[in-house]
């Protein structure tokens, strides 16, 4: 199982690593076009993975009309998510705008699929191998902020369940306070326990693999949540 969760880390990172530098090669063609001298198209995180939302830098000395042309100009190519100045002085207009809630829970899921927040046990204090994680969870929901981001809290159904919901909430409140601490505003985080009261679909309620965390990034509506949380204890 180890070796499998091995090979499909590595693959999703290959993946992600071609598919960022042909986003790349496209863009720098697209800057050149604009008259975007200067200007380079990044599609990392700030942890360094691959990612489909650019940060733009360089291009100091050129007008705001060349710069938000360029940066519309990123945006528009197929695959982008969004794009931002790393001054944070303009983002991307027109056909391709700033991302949709629903990209930035692709890319959580996209990032989660084989990995899970931890905690220790029985308790809300995020395991230290977890925190890495939060902080590439933090970078994928960052090109969405004014969004609002539900963090839900899951237990399975051993236990009484007024403990259930306590420790749900708790755990829920750690990961919103760790997204804090990494810059995520606190006014679009909603931090909720539901204890054992939503075992996901076909599981029995006792399994522990009901033990998680789901974000749902919403903008009129929730998206499909993701699980990203099977701590040890419930």
């Amino acid at each position: 199982m180890a070796l499998v969760v091995v090979l499909a880390l590595l693959g999703a990172r290959l993946n992600g690593d071609e598919f960022a530098r042909r986003l790349s090669v496209q863009a720098q063609a697209a800057i050149a076009r604009t008259g975007g001298k200067g200007v380079t198209a990044r599609f990392r995180s700030g942890r360094g993975w691959a990612t489909r939302h650019a940060t733009l830098t360089g291009g100091e000395k050129l007008d705001d009309t060349t710069r938000a042309r360029t940066a519309r100009a990123v945006a528009a190519i197929p695959g982008v998510g969004g794009v931002r100045w790393f001054d944070g002085s303009a983002l991307a207009s027109g056909t391709a705008q700033a991302p949709l809630p629903a990209h930035c829970q692709d890319d959580v899921e996209a990032l989660l699929r084989a990995r899970t927040i931890r905690f220790e046990e029985s308790s809300a204090t995020i395991d230290e191998t977890s925190t890495g994680l939060i902080g590439e969870v933090a970078d994928a929901l960052r090109p969405c902020l004014g969004a609002i981001i539900a963090i839900t809290g899951h237990t399975d159904s051993s236990g009484p369940e007024p403990g259930n919901l306590a420790l749900s909430q708790e755990r829920a409140e750690a990961v919103r306070d760790a997204l804090i601490a990494l810059g995520i505003p606190a006014d679009g985080l909603r931090a909720l326990g539901v204890g054992s009261a939503q075992p996901v679909a076909g599981l029995d309620p006792g399994d522990p693999a009901n033990r998680r965390i789901d974000f749902s990034v919403i903008q009129a509506m929730p998206v499909k949540p993701t699980p990203v949380d099977t701590p040890g204890a419930h």
